[in-house]
């Protein structure tokens, strides 16, 4: 009985380990043009019901109160679009003394370049009941940046002449971001009090569709034939994307939680998230597009699917213990707090 309740409550972590054990079984169902045809169901669908359910989850004030917290909008953007770029620029001028495979370290490159991701960070900033709001308007913000800024960045750390269709981009990102966020607001208008009566699990309908994001993304890692190659460099590549990822973590915790910042506990979890992800769905179309025809656009590719995969598990594996620290940050806040 205790095993059964343990499953129940850890249910998303057991639903990781079987997605990716499905995912490494048969890796051909999940592939672009596939069976469950992910070029459709997660870019447009998935990412579709996740924002048009935090559309309906979300109350439209809390929504509107992040609009106008440009403190903590500027830092995630800077962070992910600035800071984490020309970071990695220079912590590959000394990789690039070692025998890592070139390419692999080129792509580490282009995952700095990436915008924050549509769905990941808001899912995981909402398990830890942080500022859900805050997560999604960065997400969608960067998001939209990024179709002018990444390519900007890649042409100035990577270098090619491919021409970006910004149009296409922008629209898809339009359509399946915006639309069925803006939907699910209008929606909760009219059905407001039931939802607050009856208390849908948002949650884990969010968390069942990321299931399905993180399993079709290992379908795509574990089919991709580059992955096999060089495994001394890829080891390599693991080991520094999952240190990459805890470092810059740990850097964004210290920053928004320091005495004078100004950010709440709620606000760092947030900050934590959408300043440290990376957006595979955005950037492999992108790495495609900019990169059209260059001979090593797989291995260039490689880093950004091991980090996509890798941000989900780690921040996964780190909701408790951040949900800890905010949920005993609050107490001592409201404790602190004089009489009125």
């Amino acid at each position: 009985m205790r095993l059964l309740e343990r499953v129940r409550k850890e249910w998303f972590m057991v639903g990781i380990v079987l997605a990716i054990a499905g995912a490494k079984l048969k890796p051909s169902v999940g592939v672009n043009g596939g069976p469950l045809k992910p070029e459709i169901t997660v870019s447009y669908i998935a990412v579709a019901t996740i924002f048009f359910n935090s559309g309906l989850s979300l109350k439209t004030e809390e929504l509107t109160s992040a609009l106008v917290h440009i403190k903590l909008h500027l830092f995630i953007q800077i962070f992910t679009l600035v800071f984490f770029p020309a970071a990695i620029w220079l912590f590959l001028q000394l990789l690039s003394i070692t025998s890592i495979n070139e390419w692999l370290l080129k792509g580490l490159q282009t995952v700095g370049c990436m915008p924050p991701p549509v769905s990941s960070a808001v899912i995981l900033t909402k398990a830890v009941g942080g500022n859900e709001a805050a997560a999604i308007f960065n997400s969608a913000f960067g998001s939209f940046l990024g179709i002018v800024i990444t390519p900007l960045l890649l042409l100035l750390f990577l270098g090619s002449s491919s021409t970006v269709p910004f149009t296409s981009i922008f629209s898809q990102l339009f359509m399946t971001v915006v639309v069925p966020l803006i939907i699910g607001q209008i929606v909760r208008r009219y059905i407001k009090d039931w939802l607050e009566r009856k208390k849908p699990p948002f949650g884990a309908i969010s968390s069942s569709v990321l299931l399905m994001i993180i399993y079709t993304t290992f379908c795509d890692t574990f089919s991709n034939p580059h992955i096999d190659l060089d495994k001394f460099s890829l080891v390599l590549i693991l080991f520094i994307i999952v240190s990459i990822q805890l470092s810059f973590m740990l850097l964004t915790f210290i920053f928004s939680t320091r005495n004078n910042s100004g950010f709440t506990p709620a606000d760092t979890v947030a900050i934590i998230f959408c300043s440290t992800h990376k957006s595979l769905t955005l950037g492999i179309p992108m790495l495609k597009i900019v990169f059209a025809g260059h001979e090593h656009l797989s291995l260039i590719s490689v880093p950004l699917l091991i980090y996509h995969p890798a941000q989900i598990l780690l921040g996964s594996v780190l909701v408790p213990t951040i949900k800890s620290w905010m949920v005993s940050r609050q107490k001592g806040v409201k404790l602190t707090r004089p009489p009125v």
